[in-house]
């Protein structure tokens, strides 16, 4: 073997394999649009992704090669009413179908293989609670299965299987990259205050309820990672399309802080 050949396999046994998972939050995902400016400033690689619920919209965004400038003119433009529409669906009240569309449209009819960078999108088995691991498969019904909130937006169907918000199993999805085989981890979990906003309709209501119950389900899972990026989104609403520019510079900053080593 030549000189250069064993310099490569060296470097290869040497390398790190950086992973990032990027967790659940409804309009706090604007979050990891800063996060991920902060990661390409710094030069740190993303060698493999995994995402839930906008986590996993905005993974798979990076993960097929969307600018990261034009994921953050995507997210500030986004309105519910872009991703949303009445249901007569008797599991659900609203769809979620414009949220995979508008993701086709900006990268095309793809499957989750196909990514440029490997991910992985969890989801929830509605009828089980079992969670699913997506890592093949039609890409836009994966993140919509992922963003499925329960009672809100109609279950996706994949593979015969009722699917929802992954969230409700593993809202940080940290254990697909453990299974990856990431020798380090970068995580963003998205939460609020419990006390910071007193709900002001049903949806706020489903969200908070929501929120209590992956806060605590994540804690397991966060023993794996070694750099959390967890800002302080309490001064924010889980819901107000009109945050998002500030969600982003607060994701910057907090990444920014907590990459600085």
């Amino acid at each position: 073997m030549t000189i250069k050949g064993v310099a490569m396999k060296l470097f290869q046994k040497t390398k790190k394999k950086t992973g990032l998972a990027l967790g659940g939050g409804a309009v706090l995902g604007a979050v990891h649009v800063g996060v991920l400016k902060a990661l390409e400033e710094k030069n740190i690689k993303v060698d493999c992704l995994s995402g839930t619920s906008i986590g996993s919209f905005v993974g798979a965004l990076y993960a097929f090669g969307v600018d990261v400038d034009e994921i953050e003119k995507l997210t500030r433009d986004l309105r519910w009413l872009d991703i949303s529409e009445i249901s007569l669906s008797k599991f659900g009240l609203m769809s979620n179908e414009k949220f995979g569309e508008l993701l086709v449209e900006k990268i095309g009819d793809k499957n989750i293989e196909d990514a440029k960078i490997p991910m992985r999108i969890i989801a929830t088995d509605i009828a089980t609670g079992e969670k699913v691991i997506l890592e093949k498969g039609n890409l836009a019904d994966a993140v919509r299965a992922s963003a499925c909130l329960p009672g809100i937006f109609k279950p996706v169907e994949i593979d015969g299987r009722l699917l929802v918000d992954g969230g409700i199993v593993e809202n940080v999805p940290v254990t697909p990259l453990v299974d990856m085989g990431a020798d380090y981890i970068i995580a963003v979990q998205l939460t609020v205050s419990a006390a910071a906003k007193r709900p002001e309709h049903i949806i706020e209501v489903m969200l908070n309820t929501f929120e209590f119950m992956i806060t605590n389900i994540s804690k397991p899972y966060l023993k794996d990672v070694n750099v959390l990026i967890k800002p302080d989104l309490s001064d924010f609403d889980k819901v107000d399309t009109d945050q998002i520019s500030d969600l982003i510079k607060k994701g910057y900053e907090e990444a920014q802080k907590m990459l600085e080593n």
